[in-house]
């Protein structure tokens, strides 16, 4: 439903395009790994995926889960909560490995929260926690890095700017964009794996970047 959702509203909010990276099909049980800089982003992700046939498991804050309505939605629909800085967090990466398992596709934010800034401008990915590479390491899971662009565009900044934002995007219909790359294996233990899936999804942020004109694209 949200992925549907997603695909439906998305084009309301701005103007969404989606590239990939030849040989970025990939196969059930892979877990997407995508930048996070603006509550807009998963939707505009999830409607990105949809148009490419994908309708993944969400590792999402667990504060979505106390929204009336919303948080029933997500467990009816399998969504992952995630609790940070709590003992609950391990249960997050045991439903994961069963998703995968069952050969669902698994979204995940490994940066781990939004960045704190007032602009509307493009930035590379912030460092990668642990998760997505214990996941992977554990699952064997074919990692595919997914880079979003524009979605500051819709919300960023201040309550007050988000949610001025939000009412005028359908106006102004901002510029979005989605590149997928190619799946890759992580390999050559913890810290150089994090390293591998941050640098893949950074590559695939860049191109999404650069389809917008971003000069933060053209950053070293």
């Amino acid at each position: 439903m949200f992925s549907r959702l997603a695909d439906v509203l998305v084009p309301v909010l701005g103007r969404l395009t989606v590239t990939a990276d030849a040989g970025s099909a990939w196969a059930p049980g892979s877990i997407v790994v995508a930048n996070h800089t603006s509550l807009a982003d998963p939707a505009v992700v999830l409607a990105a995926l949809h148009r490419l046939g994908v309708q993944p498991v969400v590792m999402g804050a667990a504060g979505l889960w106390r929204i009336p309505l919303l948080g029933r939605a997500l467990t009816r629909e399998g969504h992952i909560p995630v609790f940070r800085r709590d003992p609950r967090a391990a249960d997050a990466l045991d439903l994961a490995a069963e998703a995968l398992a069952d050969g669902r596709t698994i979204l995940i934010y490994a940066e781990g929260g939004i960045p704190l800034r007032r602009d509307a401008a493009e930035a590379p990915p912030e460092p990668f926690r642990s998760g997505l590479t214990r996941l992977a390491e554990r699952t064997g899971a074919p990692v595919v890095p997914v880079g979003q662009a524009g979605a500051r565009r819709v919300t960023s900044g201040s309550t007050a700017k988000q949610l001025a934002g939000l009412v005028t995007a359908p106006l102004r219909r901002p510029a979005l964009h989605v590149h997928v790359g190619a799946p890759l294996s992580l390999t050559g233990g913890h810290s150089a794996s994090t390293r591998q899936a941050h640098a893949a999804v950074t590559a695939a942020w860049r191109t999404a970047a650069a389809h917008l004109g971003e000069p933060a694209a053209l950053a070293a």
